[in-house]
């Protein structure tokens, strides 16, 4: 018979996990419900996304080898976890390995895009990225993306005040409609072609 397992659950902007040597209760916690953001800040407050983690997904694997935790977890949305006992059953982890495997692939595309292409080619691939979480719904036969322009430059590895130039840039465009808070995907074609362009770097 299987044990069940132990939940949490966290709210929006609420840091789950925080840089440093994990400790003995430290877990491995598997997503269940929301969006959880790994990110790392400099010294001088500039964040950088390194990973989204979808309901399916795993985050905290630094629990498994007592390896240095060098990000924040937090809470996107409403989340709900599942946490993997301290000693994993073999198909637990496979599991781990098979998730951790997708977001490494998902790591390299990220390093390739800041190193190769122009923000605003990052920009769009960032918005189709964030299109396929639980910031973004269907509105009125429109994707809406409810996102912060802090949150976007976080994202593409930028400061807010050049994101917000190259939203501008993308609204004038007519891929996207920006509102506060909000972002309407209006050519998910468009965005798509940029998305797979490569520009001259930054």
């Amino acid at each position: 018979m299987t044990q069940a397992r132990e939940t949490v659950s966290f709210k929006p902007g609420e840091v789950i996990l925080y840089p440093g040597v994990p400790g003995p209760r430290d877990r491995v916690f598997r997503v269940l419900q929301g969006l959880v953001r790994l990110e790392a800040v400099d010294e001088e407050g500039n964040a950088l996304t390194l990973r989204l983690v979808r309901p399916g997904g795993y985050f905290g694997e630094e629990a498994l080898s007592g390896q240095e935790r060098r990000y924040f977890a937090e809470a996107v949305t409403e989340v709900v976890a599942e946490v993997l006992p301290k000693d994993p059953h073999p198909e637990d982890a496979r599991e781990v390995l098979a998730s951790l495997s997708q977001a490494l692939a998902e790591a390299y595309r990220r390093i390739e895009r800041l190193a190769t292409q122009r923000l605003k080619n990052r920009m769009a691939a960032a918005l189709l990225e964030l299109a396929e979480t639980p910031l973004a719904k269907e509105e009125e036969g429109q994707l809406v993306l409810r996102a912060t322009h802090d949150e976007l430059a976080a994202a593409v590895g930028s400061v807010r005040e050049t994101v917000t130039k190259v939203i501008g840039e993308l609204a004038r465009e007519g891929y996207i409609r920006s509102g506060y808070g909000k972002i309407v995907l209006k050519d998910i074609k468009g965005l798509t072609g940029l998305a797979q362009s490569r520009g001259d770097g930054r």
